[in-house]
């Protein structure tokens, strides 16, 4: 039955436009993770922590299919000319789709770690990705050699095709490379912070952005021209709009900064309800998605600023209120994108913390680990819990999904674990 239904919804879409929707795009079961738009600007599809991707008709609002076929998050997707649409995963596959389609059309399991990136080349005719296994790679769409690009120590997080064919890559270990479009060297340049995103402007300028919260701009050679700081807090997607004159960033805070790109400078701010905002995409005629941790695809009104649609600014409670100053809440802060701590927080892209004190490993309802972690025997204490940040998440517990960190400082340590006693503690009932 799943066949014709989507092809019934597809046909609806081509033939007869249905009322047009102002409501969030509904349907994740996670934070949205990525998010790309079809050429045509009707069409999205976004990917999910969920472990899945759906397929939108943006205007209606309506899910036309759910796709599911990864074996975790969906990090990264993208739109091909040709109507296709590509998922990348946390399971290091890259599935190529169609609608109409309940299943991928073909599927490549080249990459050794989970893909964070994709990229069509400005022909149509490449794919490109990135992955933390410490490479990108280029593949013909029509087939062919995939071609490996490695250089990067760590984890590539982000790849965008220039106009001249060449590729950007961006790094954890700091560095955007610049590959040639045939054989050659590539360039590396060194910035201050480690990378999340990156994006080409149609002129050829790069633009960069990561850790520190500033969005840097690059000439073609790699040259920097000018930076735009955001905040303390870390951009984790970029987008240039169609024409290339605006750059929107998305925060881990919340926010998503719109960039005038010519004169470096910010022009206005998006403001939602204060989750981490993952993805961004621009539709032809300007208008901006946006996928966060509320699970919903949100649109925006770039002229006005203002979101297409109700907007709910309620925030969570805030789980800092009244540890101004006390050092495991600074150094928990660089986990909030990922766990919550409160009894109503939820799963994240990570499972919530509340409670985790006395709970074994991989056992937090409703959340999808890694089958790896289902047979370690580990109780998380205040030893075990201090001993992952020593030695670090891929040693301590391989398998896991939770990006590669480590805690050097024993007081931060010990700081960290005596905030989270305090703040996942389970509430007697009376």
């Amino acid at each position: 039955m799943l066949r014709p239904l989507l092809l019934t919804c597809a046909a609806l879409l081509a033939l007869a436009p249905a009322a047009r929707s102002e409501a969030p795009m509904r349907g994740h079961g996670g934070p949205v993770r990525a998010l790309a738009v079809a050429p045509d600007g009707r069409l999205a599809i976004s990917g999910s922590f969920d472990q899945s991707a759906i397929l939108w008709g943006i205007d209606e609002g309506a899910a036309l299919a759910v796709l599911r076929f990864h074996d975790g998050a969906v990090n990264a997707v993208a739109a091909l000319p040709d109507g296709r649409m590509a998922t990348g995963g946390e399971d290091g596959r890259i599935a190529l789709w169609r609608l109409g389609r309940p299943e991928p059309l073909e599927v490549f399991a080249d990459h050794a770690g989970p893909v964070a990136g994709l990229a069509v080349s400005p022909d149509g005719l490449l794919l490109a990705s990135a992955s933390w296994d410490g490479t990108a790679r280029v593949r013909p769409l029509a087939g062919g050699p995939v071609r490996e690009l490695s250089g990067h120590r760590g984890n590539v997080n982000g790849v965008a095709f220039l106009p001249d064919g060449r590729l950007a890559t961006a790094g954890y270990d700091a560095t955007l490379r610049l590959w040639p479009a045939g054989d050659g060297p590539d360039l590396a340049v060194a910035l201050p912070t480690p990378l999340n995103a990156v994006a080409a402007a149609p002129d050829g300028e790069i633009a960069a952005a990561g850790a520190d919260g500033s969005v840097r701009l690059l000439a073609p050679d790699g040259r920097e021209r000018a930076a735009v700081a955001l905040g303390p807090r870390p951009v984790i997607a970029l987008v240039l709009s169609p024409d290339g004159t605006r750059i929107a960033a998305a925060t881990v805070g919340g926010s998503v900064a719109v960039i005038d790109r010519k004169a470096a400078v910010l022009r206005f701010t998006l403001v939602g309800p204060g989750l981490p905002v993952w993805s961004v995409a621009f539709r032809p005629d300007g208008e901006l998605l946006t996928g966060g941790s509320d699970r919903l695809v949100r649109r925006w009104d770039m002229t006005s600023g203002e979101p297409i649609g109700p907007l709910a600014l309620t925030r969570p409670p805030d789980v800092f209120a009244g540890l101004d100053g006390e050092r495991g809440a600074e150094v928990f802060k660089a986990c909030v994108a990922c766990h919550t701590l409160t009894p109503d927080g939820g799963n994240r892209a990570g499972p919530t913390l509340h409670g985790v004190f006395g709970r074994r490993i991989a056992t937090a309802p409703g959340y999808p680990y890694s089958p790896a972690l289902k047979h370690l025997d580990i109780v998380w204490s205040a030893e075990t819990i201090a001993r992952l940040f020593e030695v670090g998440p891929a040693r301590y517990t391989p398998g896991t999904k939770m990006p590669e960190q480590t805690i050097g400082d024993p007081g931060d340590r010990e700081a960290l674990v005596r905030f989270l006693e305090k703040a996942t503690k389970e509430k007697a009932t009376p």
